[in-house]
């Protein structure tokens, strides 16, 4: 799978394409917009990374540019960490965003999920998600802990299938009801959401050390930490 990174700090660039390559992504660093683009022009990658602060461009502008052309999911690098800046990234056209200073380790989880959720766009699907104990068997839509099958709801398994596709990121409440519920254009209150997900974190069992939690992420919406 091929990754193109545009990001001005050189030391961060190195230390991110050393770390994919090992997870064997094949990687093409870039110091700038121009350069990127002409890259992107002549073969796409399967995943763009891109910095919002380049030295000749705004990687947001760049992000829509390329969106406007070419269907490949972007994951935007940013310093500013503030609620406003990620919902600019989210409407400007990035699939996810990421905060400086971050841990690598968190980046792959990102980078992991962003491909997931594309190769669901393209009518592929895991059959089987995991966290721990925890596990969802997607084709017949049923959970279990260990060997123990839980007792949900659809919607619940549902708001489950989302948080395990897209572990430890955070996922804003607009985002959880429009995946869960919006799909045919039904208006949901937000207290819909945590009602559900107070209950499925009574189901799961948070207090088993072997499987996932539900985190809140209080003013923005939820996060599955893996344990």
């Amino acid at each position: 799978m091929l990754i193109y990174i545009a990001e001005d700090d050189l030391a961060l660039a190195r230390g991110m394409k050393f770390t994919l390559e090992r997870e064997d992504y094949e990687v093409e660093t870039f110091e700038g917009c121009a350069r990127l683009l002409e890259a992107v022009r002549k073969r796409q990658p399967q995943l763009l990374l891109l910095d919002w602060n380049l030295p000749d461009g705004d990687g947001l502008k760049l992000c829509r540019r390329v969106k406007e052309q070419w269907d490949i999911p972007v994951l935007m690098i940013t310093a500013r960490d503030l609620e406003i800046d990620q919902v600019m990234c989210l409407e400007g056209g990035a699939d996810d965003y990421i905060a400086k200073p971050f841990s690598l380790a968190v980046l792959k989880a990102r980078i992991s999920a962003l491909m997931r959720r594309s190769r669901r766009k393209a009518g592929e699907t895991e059959e089987v998600l995991r966290s721990g104990s925890l596990r969802l068997d997607v084709k017949r839509m049923r959970a279990f802990r260990g060997e123990e099958e839980l007792d949900v709801t659809p919607t619940q398994l549902r708001l489950l299938q989302y948080f395990l596709e897209n572990k430890n990121q955070v996922l804003l409440k607009e985002q959880i009801l429009e995946r869960v519920w919006d799909k045919d254009g039904m208006f949901v209150e937000e207290n819909t959401l945590s009602v559900n997900v107070g209950r499925l974190r009574k189901k799961i069992g948070e207090d088993d050390p072997g499987c996932g939690r539900i985190k809140t992420i209080h003013g923005m919406g939820y996060l599955w930490e893996e344990r």
